[in-house]
């Protein structure tokens, strides 16, 4: 059984965490005004009104289509110099997706799962930017 998820918007990368201290404390923290925040609530919605859980090894494999920015464009075709995929770290929006899984329930914890996979892109002129999440069971 595949759970096939689609969510529009930009996919964003989980940042590094900013460390602080109080009282002589380290503490690890995600700045409450990043991305992530919308980006994960955005998956968790998507993931919870599918109504589909999976037990067991399992695969994850995300599609990230990034918007273009405009000053890649020309008028009628892309720059020449235009870089060919998006600069943003695979991995980290592997792992904000994967936690957004966790929280919304899809799986106990994303350390069963077992293959990794993704693809980030570009989106074409007219296509929209979204994530689309892909979990199976593996053998």
């Amino acid at each position: 059984m595949d759970i096939v998820l689609e969510v529009p918007g930009q996919p964003v990368p989980q940042p590094r965490p900013r460390v602080s201290t109080r009282g002589g404390f380290g503490r690890a923290y995600t700045p409450t005004k990043h991305p992530i925040h919308v980006y994960r609530q955005a998956i968790k919605l998507v993931a919870m009104a599918s109504g589909k859980k999976i037990t067991g090894p399992t695969a994850l494999v995300v599609d990230a289509v990034f918007q273009r920015p405009a000053s890649h464009w020309r008028k009628h075709d892309l720059k020449p110099d235009a870089p060919p995929w998006p600069n943003a770290d695979g991995d980290n929006v592997l792992k904000g997706v994967a936690d957004a899984l966790t929280d919304a329930g899809v799986w106990g914890d994303d350390d069963q799962v077992v293959y990794w996979s993704i693809r980030k892109r570009y989106a074409a002129r007219n296509e929209q930017p979204r994530t689309i999440i892909t979990i199976r069971k593996d053998a």
